[in-house]
């Protein structure tokens, strides 16, 4: 017997152990303890490379996936209520729509201990750098659940989120499976970042694994490609955003609750700036707040460069790149503080 197959059997054995001590459904322990059969037989054939490598890949994911653990969510409104406010300026109507969702989750699980209750999907619609994905943070952070991020931006094939059959040497399970993966629990929040945003030609097949997905009589038993076995996923937390709904199925919208994102003001993009991104850019570069001083005048310049709106996220761009001068400044130069005033604005803001 060639050391090789010694070590292939050893390996096989310490699958087996594996499996036996995994908690997984009963039909699922017995797939794989039939692949892990026809595997040792493989290799007492002495053909098993190949195999091996399929068959121990699928019973990894396979051992992976949190089958039955969940997470137990915090349904304190007060909690909730301030982690809202710790993270967002104004958008009141928003985050007042999120006080009652987590509302009415309370409510629910009390009133149905004992009963699979389903939380409504939210879908959040709003120009870019309107907050929609740090919502979704924010809901995570409030109610103690892990926070699955999907994006759909480009995504060419449904193949992403369902995976593909593992007849395939290279293939493995979809974003969906890998995210609980990664979350250790089945009930986390998915956010379905821009799913308006897929590549057209694979709209129509996505936003069928999306139904499939937000309805509540399909999710208990999404089925991966991969995996070849339906995971429930009934428990957890769907929340979508998406600059418009256009090229949102109707089946997809059908199963979601719309809000509307609106924009910031100016006056509240400038707050927004100096309260909640500046001071972590500050800290992320090192440096203290008394060593960048930003001129009153210069605000809004940097909100509304040229006449045209900037959103958040450009604004924060634009904010760290200011930092990142300063930093390198005091470094070289040695100077205590950098101010930015309208006459060496040019230095650390960029030119449109």
């Amino acid at each position: 017997m060639s050391d090789y197959k010694v070590i292939l059997e050893q390996e096989i054995e310490a699958l087996k152990q594996k499996v036996s001590q995994a908690v997984m459904p009963e039909e699922m322990h017995a797939k794989v303890n039939k692949d892990i059969v026809a595997l040792e037989r493989s290799v007492a054939l002495g053909s098993y490379d190949e195999k091996y490598e399929k068959v121990s890949r699928y019973i990894d994911w396979a051992l992976k996936v949190p089958w039955e653990k969940e997470s137990a969510d915090n349904l304190d409104i007060e909690r909730t209520k301030a982690v809202f406010e710790k993270h967002h300026y104004g958008m009141q109507d928003v985050k007042n729509r999120f006080l009652e969702y987590v509302s009415v989750l309370k409510l629910r699980k009390e009133q149905f201990a004992d009963q699979s209750f389903r939380a409504p999907v939210l879908l959040l619609v709003g120009l870019v750098g309107t907050g929609k994905t740090t919502f979704a943070y924010s809901l995570a952070e409030a109610l103690d659940r892990q926070l699955v991020r999907i994006p759909f931006g480009g995504m060419g094939s449904s193949q992403e989120l369902r995976g593909s059959s593992r007849l395939y040497l290279e293939a493995e399970p979809g974003r969906v499976i890998k995210g609980i993966c990664e979350a250790g629990v089945r009930n986390p929040i998915f956010l379905l970042d821009e799913i308006d945003r897929v590549a057209k030609e694979a709209n129509r097949d996505i936003m069928g694994v999306l139904v499939e997905l937000l309805d509540p009589a399909q999710n208990h038993s999404f089925r991966d490609a991969y995996l070849d076995y339906p995971v429930d996923l009934s428990h957890a937390i769907f929340l979508a955003t998406a600059n418009n709904t256009g090229d949102i199925a109707t089946a997809v919208m059908d199963r979601m609750e719309r809000i509307a994102m609106p924009s910031y003001t100016d006056k509240e993009k400038i707050v927004i700036a100096q309260k909640y991104v500046l001071p972590g850019l500050l800290e992320k570069a090192g440096l203290k707040p008394q060593q960048f001083i930003m001129d009153d005048a210069i605000w809004p310049l940097i909100v509304r460069p040229l006449g045209y709106d900037m959103g958040i996220r450009t604004l924060q761009r634009t904010l760290e790149g200011a930092v990142r001068k300063a930093a390198r400044i005091i470094v070289e130069k040695g100077y205590p503080e950098v101010i930015i005033t309208l006459e060496n604005r040019k230095i650390f803001l960029p030119q449109y």
